[in-house]
C-alpha cells in the first residue's frame, strides 16, 4: 500500500475514532474495535491503543461512569474539577531533584498531564506522561517540592 494511502487510511480512522469518542461512552477497546468495524476499518487492540494514544484520548468520568475521553472534553484548569481528577487518578506524588514524580493507574497519567498542562501552572516548565507515571518538570528543586504539596493537598492527601 502506498505511504499516502496509509496515512490518509490511518486519518480518516482516527477521527471516526474520535467522533464515536465525542458522541458515546464507549469504555472499553473492544467496544471501539467492534464499532470501527462496523464503519469497514478492520483494526488490531495495538491500532486501536495507538491510535488512542495518538489522538490524545483518556479514560476519564464522564456521566457517573469511566469512559474515553478527548483532552477538550476533560475540563481543567484549577478549581473543583481540578480537584477531582486528581483525587481520582493520582495514586502517589514524589520529588526528585527538580522534578515532581507523579503515579496513577495504568493508562491514566496522560489525564493528569493534560489536566497539569491546561492549568498553566506558571511553576511547571512542562510535563511527560507515561502509562502510569507523569513527570513534571519545574525549574528547580525547591519549586518542585512546591508543587508536590500542593498537588498532595488537591488529593487530599496532605503532606
Amino acid at each position: 500500500m502506498h505511504k499516502n494511502c496509509m496515512t490518509d487510511l490511518k486519518e480518516r480512522r482516527q477521527k471516526a475514532l474520535a467522533d464515536m469518542i465525542r458522541s458515546n461512552q464507549l469504555s472499553s477497546q473492544e467496544e471501539l474495535a467492534e464499532r470501527l468495524s462496523e464503519l469497514g476499518f478492520a483494526v488490531t487492540q495495538a491500532t486501536i491503543s495507538r491510535d488512542l494514544d495518538q489522538i490524545g484520548a483518556v479514560k476519564a468520568r464522564r456521566s457517573g461512569q469511566h469512559a474515553y475521553a478527548l483532552p477538550e472534553q476533560v475540563q481543567s484548569g484549577v478549581g473543583p474539577h481540578f480537584a477531582a481528577v486528581l483525587r481520582d487518578f493520582v495514586r502517589s506524588i514524589d520529588t526528585a531533584a527538580n522534578l515532581v514524580v507523579i503515579k496513577t493507574p495504568p493508562g491514566s497519567a496522560h489525564l493528569i498531564g493534560v489536566a497539569l498542562d491546561q492549568a498553566d501552572l506558571p511553576e511547571i516548565v512542562g510535563t511527560i506522561c507515561g502509562d502510569d507515571t507523569v513527570f513534571v518538570a519545574c525549574p528547580s528543586a525547591d519549586v518542585a517540592a512546591d508543587i508536590a504539596t500542593k498537588l498532595r493537598t488537591e488529593t487530599g492527601r496532605g503532606q
